[in-house]
């Protein structure tokens, strides 16, 4: 009977989500079911765009633990004595590691300007700009490049480390994870040719050398179901806690609500979708989504697509209802 609803879901995907390079199903740590499109293997990443965030709230996460960051409510510019701050600009002190992490950051505009971090030399300082100004601190307010890129800013600051080699360290090489090295981009065009190149792998870093926190990194489906299974595990990985418990457990609560867009929960980073269940989510249907009381994740890597159908709805509607009794 399953292997008929496999069938059935696969022709969905073909016919509903095109732009799919890989997906991995997994219940209690089994992989019950992995699969790839688009000339895609599982030896290939994909950028997996804002599930970048998600990954960045993981090394936020063990960088408190271990003692670099004070906590979620220390002040962002602790990490940047040296920014001059405009006379009378009050707002920007004001703001907390933890507002960044819940997207309740204002900011001195009113449509984030995308090219201008994209081209900018030094974006981190240009995001410390346009931080603060007249609107109120704690308003959900996503920021979908500049302000969550500084918080990549506050990692190396606070550990004296770059991110791939702090990364490397704490999470990636537990968890077997192979993010290698730099993706260095001189051009808009060099960064999309990226996107859709099966041969591309590591994280991109700006114009400072300093990994984007926001978008860039790119891993493999399985890469992504470890991050989902290290998280539904409580932290723990072949039996080494590599984040706290407590961590997780705040990062996948509501801090914020995005009215605008479903009205959902927003965590330190991380989308909560229901009561049970949580996700990191991407441009173009990148998805690291994982379920508590079904002891499920389920991990889907798709290619750059404008308006990409909902991938939570294929989970929902779908996959879970496949697999959650196992196969």
């Amino acid at each position: 009977m399953n292997q008929e609803k496999i069938k059935e879901l696969q022709k969905i995907i073909n016919s509903d989500y095109s732009n799919i390079a890989g997906i991995v199903v997994q219940k209690s740590g089994k992989v019950l079911y992995e699969n790839y499109w688009n000339g895609y293997t599982s030896h290939n990443a994909v950028h997996v765009a804002s599930v970048t965030k998600s990954a960045v709230s993981v090394l936020i996460g063990i960088a408190i633990h271990k003692g670099y960051i004070k906590s979620v409510d220390q002040k962002v510019l602790d990490f940047f004595p040296d920014y001059t701050v405009e006379i009378g600009e009050k707002t920007i002190q004001e703001v907390t590691v933890k507002n960044l992490l819940t997207m309740t950051a204002p900011y001195k505009y009113k449509m984030e300007p995308y090219e201008k971090f994209f081209a900018s030399r030094n974006p981190i300082q240009d995001a410390l700009d346009l931080l603060g100004g007249d609107g109120p601190v704690g308003e959900f307010n996503y920021s979908a490049i500049g302000g969550t890129h500084i918080l990549s800013g506050i990692l190396v600051k606070a550990t004296g480390q770059s991110i791939l080699d702090f990364a490397g360290e704490n999470l990636f090489s537990p968890l077997e994870i192979d993010v290698a090295h730099n993706v260095v981009l001189h051009s808009k065009e060099e960064q999309m040719a990226v996107m859709s190149d099966k041969n591309t792998s590591g994280w991109a870093v700006d114009p400072q050398g300093i990994s984007t926190a926001s978008w860039g990194l790119f891993l493999t489906p399985v890469d992504m179901a470890k991050i989902g299974q290290l998280y539904l595990n409580g932290g723990v990985w072949n039996g080494k806690q590599i984040v706290p418990t407590g961590w997780i457990t705040d990062s996948t609560r509501e801090h914020s609500r995005c009215v605008q867009w479903g009205n959902l929960s927003y965590g330190y980073l991380w989308w909560i979708i229901d009561g049970d269940s949580y996700a990191a989510l991407g441009d173009g249907g990148n998805v690291i989504y994982v379920n508590r009381k079904k002891q499920m994740v389920v991990s889907i890597a798709s290619l750059l697509m404008p308006d990409a159908k909902d991938r939570i709805e294929l989970i929902k509607e779908y996959i879970e209802p496949i697999f959650e009794n196992g196969i």
